[in-house]
């Protein structure tokens, strides 16, 4: 089979829960030689088929559970290889959240785990995190970059309010906004400093930001 049909199967196969499948693949693909990013954007194509088959009643909460668990064994074995790949790993501070008036966090979480692989500290307030919480920590934490999760349209406006707030008291960490229903227009509205809608992308930028932000000290 060809890498990438396997690629393509280890999509299939976790969004089957099938545990062991996975993880031996994962470690087949990782010793040929795979890109980890590309593994892990099938992994992460492999828990939004979970979480559709969730949504349309096929699976039930604790296969939404497994899957997530899967997830997280695939995360162990590729973020060690992601981390040994980069000569200078990145290093800094991010907090995370998904805004109020959202509970979803499979995209903020795939984010967080690779930041973490990457020698991050990670800040993850949760999901439905009020605007004034996200000031009040970032006032404690002083990040270097600020991560707003949002799926639902319907959470917009608080996002929204969340960055002008950020604004508002004065700090100074770059904003990123992810998630699927995101644009450029969206973006606009919600006022944040970037905007993504995949974790590979979002990883990038965080690298860029904390890469200027090491030449500048």
């Amino acid at each position: 089979m060809k890498e990438t049909g396997k690629q393509n199967r280890l999509t299939s196969i976790i969004a089957n829960l099938e545990e062991e499948k996975t993880l031996a693949l994962v470690k087949e693909l990782l010793a040929r030689g795979r890109d980890p990013m590309e593994l892990v954007n099938s992994c992460q194509e492999g828990m939004l088929r979970v979480g559709e088959l969730y949504a349309q009643n096929k699976y039930s909460i604790s296969g939404l559970i497994m899957g997530g668990e899967i997830f997280r064994e695939a995360m162990e074995l590729i973020s060690p290889v992601i981390l040994s790949s980069d000569s200078e790993p990145s290093s800094g501070t991010i907090l995370l959240g998904t805004v109020a008036g959202d509970i979803h966090d499979l995209g903020k979480n795939i984010i967080g785990v690779l930041l973490t692989s990457m020698k991050c500290k990670v800040h993850d307030l949760g999901v439905d995190v009020p605007q004034g919480e996200f000031v009040r920590q970032a006032g404690i934490v002083r990040p270097d970059i600020i991560g707003l999760s949002c799926l639902i349209t319907v959470a917009f406006d608080s996002m929204r309010e969340t960055v002008k707030l950020l604004r508002e008291s004065g700090n100074p960490a770059p904003i990123i906004i992810g998630g699927s229903q995101l644009s450029e227009e969206i973006n606009r509205y919600i006022g944040a400093d970037y905007w993504v809608d995949d974790a590979t992308t979002g990883i990038a930028i965080c690298r860029q930001i904390l890469a200027a932000r090491k030449k500048r000290n």
